[in-house]
């Protein structure tokens, strides 16, 4: 909801005005003073007209919606009060602006990610790259604290759910740190007053899209797709991006064990590509990791109630520690090791030696079935909390 600064106003003042951490309200443009003639957002709350009528007063629409006079006067500084005359009434919003729980793709994606940031203006939307397709890969940030946490979602085309449970947490946040509530008993303003989130929620966009609406109409990677799926029109099987890389095994963290056995050429699933980072995706999200210097990573994927938290004995030992509570609070099985390399979590460990943490969400085959949906994500913020205190 925006507003016009009047003469006096204070950043101060309005934190008291609509209960707010003052670091959650923002200057339109990002300054930090205000002054008069100034926009200024505030995150949670939005405008329904009211049409005025004879006799009304903004104290006596005070006393009867419970809302401070200056609250209203704020937000009515031009509007005339005659009878006929709409006023704007601010209110919270309480309503869920989006579900996690359905088929997210790209462009459900970019919609409901502009939804989150015009209602919550204190999550910064950045785009990190993009796709072979040229679609963004978009990263929100909130909170503000000194612990750097990333989370990914949807490094595999058909493990699209990741996506949803990623967008489904970071709205609850914002939503609790608003009202002052917690997030599974956590105080969701302490929260990110400590941790900085680093969220990514779809990594191969055109991947998921293959999955989710078959293949693009574009004259190489249309055909390529049908190709590459033996001319099936199923894609649900599909786990690499649009030319058939698998990203996940894209990082130089002994990658050349992935090279020498796994597909030769482009394929479904598994092919780790020529070289290392050679796919946009791959070295987009390499980049954000060197440029933010994460303290710690969450790699959202399904199937299999697993967390995978070690590699070659370069992980840290607070890992451990953190692993324990994650299983602790969701009943999933950790696994120090595992016979796989090459991996966003395996390089991570391997360059930084920083926890890193792939989870394997849900149970069955992949695409996991959205009746799953709400009791993975209520796991997956069990893991998040375990990694952020």
């Amino acid at each position: 909801m925006k507003v016009k600064v009047r003469n006096g106003d204070t950043i101060t003042y309005y934190s008291r005005l609509f209960s707010l951490p003052p670091s959650l309200i923002l200057s339109e443009d990002g300054k930090e003073t205000m002054i008069q003639g100034d926009t200024i957002i505030i995150p949670g709350y939005k405008i329904s007209p009211y049409q005025v009528k004879q006799g009304d007063t903004l104290i006596g629409l005070s006393e009867a919606l419970s809302v401070p006079v200056d609250m209203l006067h704020l937000l009515n500084q031009e509007k005339l009060s005659e009878n006929g005359a709409y006023w704007n009434i601010p209110q919270r919003m309480e309503d869920a602006l989006y579900s996690g729980k359905k088929e997210y793709t790209s462009e459900t994606l970019q919609k409901d990610a502009e939804s989150l940031t015009n209602a919550y203006p204190f999550i910064r939307k950045e785009v990190i790259g993009h796709s072979v397709l040229e679609k963004p890969i978009i990263m929100l940030i909130i909170g503000n604290g000194p612990k750097k946490v990333h989370i990914n979602a949807s490094f595999h085309a058909n493990e699209w759910i990741t996506t949803g449970v990623l967008m489904e947490f970071l709205q609850r946040l914002a939503q609790s740190a608003v009202s002052n509530g917690n997030l599974a008993e956590i105080k969701a303003r302490k929260l990110i007053e400590d941790i900085t989130i680093f969220a990514v929620p779809m990594v191969d966009p055109d991947g998921v899209d293959l999955v989710l609406k078959g293949p693009p109409a574009h004259p190489e990677f249309g055909p390529l797709a049908m190709s590459l799926n033996k001319n099936s029109s199923d894609f649900t099987g599909w786990k690499a991006n649009i030319r058939g890389v698998d990203l996940n095994n894209q990082f130089p963290a002994l990658w050349e064990i992935e090279k020498e056995r796994k597909p030769q050429q482009p394929s479904p699933r598994d092919y780790p590509g020529d070289e290392p980072l050679s796919e946009p995706e791959a070295k987009a999200m390499a980049l954000i990791a060197e440029t933010y210097r994460f303290d710690a990573v969450i790699a959202l994927h399904t199937q299999g109630q697993e967390i995978y938290w070690g590699f070659e004995g370069r992980e840290p030992t607070v890992s451990e520690e953190v692993v324990k509570k994650m299983e602790q609070r969701t009943g999933y099985r950790a696994l120090q090791y595992l016979d796989s390399y090459a991996g966003y979590k395996d390089w991570f460990i391997y360059h930084f030696q920083k926890p890193g943490f792939t989870i394997e969400l849900g149970l069955g085959v992949n695409p996991i079935d959205l009746e799953q949906f709400e009791e993975i994500y209520q796991q997956a913020v069990q893991i998040f909390l375990a990694a952020m205190e």
